[in-house]
This record gives C-alpha cells, sequence and structure tokens, in this order.
C-alpha cells in the first residue's frame, strides 16, 4: 500500500484529493503547509504538493524532501497559467506536475507511476548493493520493505547507524547494504568483532599499536579504525566492548581521532560507522555497562531488524532462495514442494533466518535431487528444527467485514498490541513499528484509538 502525504491550504482541495487516493487504496496523509508536512517526510511514499502556499511553498517543500528523503517523489499542483513555476519545479527534483483544476483519473495514474518509478529505482539500486556485497536482503513483507526503505533513505546520508536485531536476523547484511549504497561505497568496508577478541588484544587491534608496545608487537600496525579510512567500520556486537575501549572508541566517533597502542601522534580518521548489537544498548547504559555518551554517538539512527518470526511471509522466498543456492552450490537440482515449504513457514526459528538458512542447506546436502516432500523434515524434529507454531485461528465477524475495514482492524489490532506492549510509552510504541511518534499518534486518532 503507498503512503501518500497530501499538502495544500485549501481544505477542499484536501478532502478531494484524500478521498480520492483513498478509494484508490492508498494510504493518505493530508496537511494544510509545508511546515506541517516536514514531520512526515520519513515514512511516506509520495508527497503530492500545492506549489503556492502562505509559509512554505512548494518549491521549498520539495527542497526539503529532496535533502530529508531523497528518495521520495514530489507531485506538484499549480493553477492552469503558471506552467513556468511547474517547470522549475521539474528542475528542482519534482517527479510530475498536474495543473488545477485536477481530473482524477490524471492524479490516480500520476500517484501510480511516481510510486512505480521509485520503486525501480529503489529495485535497481539495492540490486547494485547486493551485487557489491555478494548476498540478498530477501524479503517482500511489510516488515522487511519498512526497513529496506529505511535503509535506501539513510544510506546516502553518511550518518552514523545503530542496527539492532536478535542474533540470526542479517544485521551484518543491514550494515553491507547502507555502506554499499551511500557515498562511500568505493571506499574500504571493514569489520570488527567486539566479541570475538578479548579485550586487552582488542584495544591493539581496534586502535592499532606501534612496534615494541607489547610482547610480539616487532612492527607497527595500523588499526580496524584507520583502516577504514574513508570507508564504512562496521563494529559487530558492539555492547561486549569493555567499558575502557569504549572511552578510546568515543574519541574516535566524536572528534574523528585515534591514538595507537604504545603512544605516538593523534591521527585523524574519516569513518562512517555503523554498530551492530543483539542487546539493548539503552538498558546497558542503564546497568552500567556501557557508556551512555557512547551509545548517544552511536545511535544517530537505529534500525531494527525483525526476527522471523515477525515476517513469516517471508519464509518461502527464503527457504527457495536458499535451496537454490546450496543446489547450485553442490550440483543438486533440488525444489521444496509447497507441503514442504508451508511447514516450514509453521516453524518457530529462534535462532532466526540463520538457522533457516543451516536447515536448508542440511537438507539440499542430503538429497538425491528433485522435489522434497514435507516428510523430510521428520528426522530433523528430534530437536534439530524448531517446533511447528499453530496457525492463528481465524475470525469468522472479521472474516466477514469488507476489506478496508479488514484492513483497518488489523492495523487498529498492531498499533493496540504496539502501544501495550511498550507499556503506554508511545514514543516507544512508534519505534517499534517503524514508524515516527508524529505518524504513530496521526494514526491512533484515524483508528480511533484513545
Amino acid at each position: 500500500m503507498t503512503h501518500v502525504l497530501v499538502v495544500d491550504d485549501e481544505a477542499a482541495v484536501r478532502f478531494a484529493l484524500t478521498e480520492l487516493l483513498l478509494d484508490r487504496g492508498h494510504d493518505v496523509t493530508d496537511v494544510a503547509s509545508g511546515e506541517a508536512a516536514l514531520p512526515y517526510l520519513a515514512d511516506v511514499d509520495v508527497v503530492v504538493t500545492d506549489l503556492m502556499m502562505p509559509g512554505m511553498g512548494g518549491l521549498e517543500l520539495l527542497r526539503e524532501v529532496r535533502r530529508r528523503a531523497p528518495g521520495v517523489p514530489v507531485i506538484v499542483l499549480t493553477a492552469r497559467g503558471s506552467e513556468r513555476t511547474a517547470v522549475e519545479a521539474m528542475r528542482a527534483g519534482a517527479e510530475d506536475y498536474l495543473t488545477k483544476p485536477f481530473d482524477v483519473d490524471e492524479v490516480a495514474l500520476a500517484v501510480l507511476r511516481a510510486a512505480e518509478a521509485a520503486q525501480l529505482r529503489r529495485d535497481v539500486a539495492r540490486a547494485a548493493a547486493e551485487r557489491a556485497s555478494g548476498r540478498s536482503l530477501i524479503g517482500d513483507g511489510p516488515a522487511m520493505r519498512g526497513l529496506l526503505a529505511r535503509i535506501e533513505r539513510l544510506a546516502p546520508r553518511d550518518i552514523t547507524v545503530l542496527v539492532r536485531g536478535e542474533t540470526g536476523t542479517g544485521k551484518e547484511l543491514v550494515a553491507t547494504l547502507l555502506h554499499a549504497l551511500g557515498p562511500r561505497a568505493r571506499g574500504p568496508l571493514v569489520r570488527f568483532n567486539c566479541a570475538a577478541i578479548p579485550g586487552d588484544l582488542a584495544d591493539a587491534e581496534l586502535f592499532g599499536h606501534t612496534k615494541g608496545a607489547f610482547t610480539g608487537a616487532i612492527e607497527a600496525r595500523a588499526g580496524y579504525v584507520e583502516r577504514a579510512h574513508g570507508g564504512t567500520l562496521v563494529l559487530d556486537e558492539v555492547g561486549e566492548l569493555p567499558l575502557a575501549i569504549q572511552a578510546k572508541l568515543l574519541r574516535a566517533v566524536q572528534g574523528g581521532e585515534v591514538q595507537t597502542v604504545g603512544g605516538g601522534p593523534m591521527k585523524k580518521v574519516d569513518v562512517r560507522i555503523v554498530a551492530c548489537t543483539h542487546r539493548d544498548l539503552r538498558e546497558e547504559a542503564r546497568a552500567g555497562r556501557f557508556r551512555e555518551d557512547l551509545y548517544f554517538r552511536l545511535a544517530v539512527v537505529e534500525l531494527e531488524v525483525p526476527a522471523l518470526r515477525d515476517r513469516r511471509e517471508d519464509i518461502p522466498a527464503l527457504a527457495r532462495a536458499f535451496a537454490a543456492r546450496y543446489g547450485a552450490k553442490w550440483g543438486v537440482d533440488v525444489r521444496l514442494s509447497d507441503a514442504l515449504v508451508d511447514a516450514l513457514a509453521r516453524r518457530a526459528w529462534p535462532g532466526n533466518v540463520r538457522e533457516l538458512e543451516n536447515a536448508i542447506a542440511r537438507l539440499v546436502a542430503e538429497s538425491d535431487g528433485g522435489e522434497l516432500a514435507a516428510d523430510v523434515l521428520v528426522p530433523f524434529d528430534r530437536g534439530e528444527l524448531s517446533a511447528p507454531t499453530p496457525a492463528a485461528p481465524v475470525d469468522p465477524a472479521r472474516a466477514a467485514l469488507p476489506f478496508r475495514e479488514r484492513v483497518a482492524a488489523f492495523e487498529r489490532a498492531l498499533v493496540t498490541e504496539a502501544v501495550a506492549a511498550a507499556g503506554g510509552n508511545r514514543a516507544e510504541a512508534a519505534r517499534r513499528l517503524g514508524l515516527s511518534r508524529v505518524t504513530l499518534l496521526d494514526r491512533m486518532k484515524r483508528l480511533g484509538i484513545a
């Protein structure tokens, strides 16, 4: 569903556009000014804006969209006879322009074209990034679409990002995409696993050391931070770093400076940092196990990678992609039956995508080829695979509702559940849903949630 932001100071125009776009199956937010539109830019797919408005006009809003959300297409509305202004907007980056009074079918077609063009651009960029990383971020469900949209929006902005998620969800691939889609794509991508090296060695590995700094340091060596100069440093499991090293990392993040173990002059480094963790660093900071000042420096923007149980609709595509990958690797022509895919989709997968991938690899490795039926899972059910998750019961009353009412009911339940899980904290609920707080409040109002 395309989320369209309608911006016009005339209430009648906003009402007409909103009703038209809702009838065409879009999600719509409407505001009366350019200033009021700014908080929504991070959460919309298309912006439709009038050019001539009091305060922030359409051209200024267009420039803000290009700065804050460069992947979001903008369609401008202009009065008949003002085509010259519309041409100026096109030169400034507008996707299309329409003249008032507008034809309803023309508006609907323009929004559809803009959304499709933006999706095509995202697909091309994503394909290029996946070629560069050698892996694919598979999934077309709501959770993954939201994550991919945020990755594509944040990558070009060279901002520090904290990637959170359970073990096995694919945090390292998200970090790779942020690098490959960003302005440092031609620079080095350097990974440092903070959990793999003991604290006394992590200092020297991360920041480098001088010759003779410790026993075995027979020559000077640049650290991971310095090696990432001009590119991206990915800090896997950053929550495992000892507090003493966190202080040095803070200096590198905050001032762009590092000092090697053993002394020597401070060195300037130009590095984008993407930190990954399965821990809640906010709670770790409250408990004194992680520096609060470092947390705020790393979490300029947070990305949450959803657990596989929260995007169960992506399991069929993942399973088939893994089967194709390992089949090609080992020369086995194997296919997964629909019954097998359905059985896989109903399992819990506490180890997330990594566990699913390992399970498919084992199935393919033990196969002679051909189509695999659901009964191939029987030998794995002795603890190697997670137990099935029972299907949710169907509510007959909800099933009888019209489509739009069912969607609204589902959305209402989703928002209510998130707010309850967050203990009534709406900012936290918005973060869990991947929305801004303003968007969440707007939807709660529209859905009649107190």
